[in-house]
């Protein structure tokens, strides 16, 4: 089979460490009535033991040399196949609760995460590759650097664990950074619940808008600080010290008061 050569506007990195590939699988702990969707199958490193194990695979993959030559895979009848771009997918049409693990673009990771929270009642768990430095940022807890506002908004979805490292090594060709596994478990309501996501999505943009200032000079157009200090937060901290149950707690207060962002 022709060799296939990693194209930089996709983000092409191939993973080719079998211990990692194996430990991946294990974590996804595929069943034969799964519904599997990989994200981004390549060269079918992580592909191949996923389909030996469930009835049907569900793969997306924008690059049509890849998905030509996944259609001459031994198991190819296993796939069903989604050529185009993942940014667009409609992950709906995939009927069933699922499970979804990809080796992510890092340049498109974070607008990609951010649109699982559509699906969030879709899915299962997720287990995906991504730039170590992201995974950090999404399972940070409040009060540390990396806790932003990735972390809450993602947070607010999932409960999230960072599996393993992964070393540029383990990819052809390999990164100029360091990756790591996430798995992100859907589980409402376990920062509260929002009884406007976007007036809360809209909140946590402005409170991180700029992280050295205090929450009191990021809102103050927004919220005085006898309602900061009501939800428990004081008005001197950064953005970075309030936990995500408290952005919660202040965006429903701000709406029961009749305030918008």
């Amino acid at each position: 089979m022709k060799e296939h050569r990693a194209r930089k506007r996709f983000g092409q990195n191939f993973l080719q460490d079998k211990s990692i590939i194996q430990d991946i699988v294990r974590a996804v702990r595929p069943q034969p009535a799964d519904t599997v969707i990989e994200i981004g199958p390549g060269l079918a490193a992580i592909t191949e033991p996923l389909a030996k194990a469930v009835d049907k695979l569900h793969v997306i993959e924008i690059d049509r040399d890849i998905v030509a030559r996944l259609r001459t895979l031994p198991f190819a009848s296993k796939l069903e196949i989604y050529e185009g771009d993942v940014l667009q997918f409609d992950f709906a049409s995939v009927p069933g609760r699922k499970k979804i693990v990809g080796n992510l673009p890092y340049n498109i990771s974070t607008p990609l995460l951010f649109r699982f929270g559509e699906y969030v009642d879709e899915i299962v768990d997720m287990h995906f590759m991504l730039q170590k430095e992201v995974v950090e940022r999404m399972v940070a807890e409040a009060g540390s650097n990396d806790y932003g506002r990735l972390s809450v908004m993602l947070q607010y979805f999932f409960e999230m664990e960072n599996l393993l490292d992964v070393p540029p090594q383990a990819f052809n060709p390999a990164p100029k950074v360091d990756s790591a596994v996430v798995r992100m478990i859907p589980q409402r309501g376990r920062i509260g619940i929002a009884q406007d996501f976007q007036h809360f999505s809209a909140l946590v943009k402005q409170a991180f808008q700029q992280r050295r200032k205090t929450i009191h000079n990021n809102l103050k157009e927004w919220v005085d600080d006898a309602r900061l200090i009501d939800v428990g937060i004081d008005p001197g901290w950064r953005p970075e010290r309030i936990k995500p149950e408290l952005y919660v707690a202040l965006s429903n207060i701000l709406l029961d008061n009749g305030a918008c962002i």
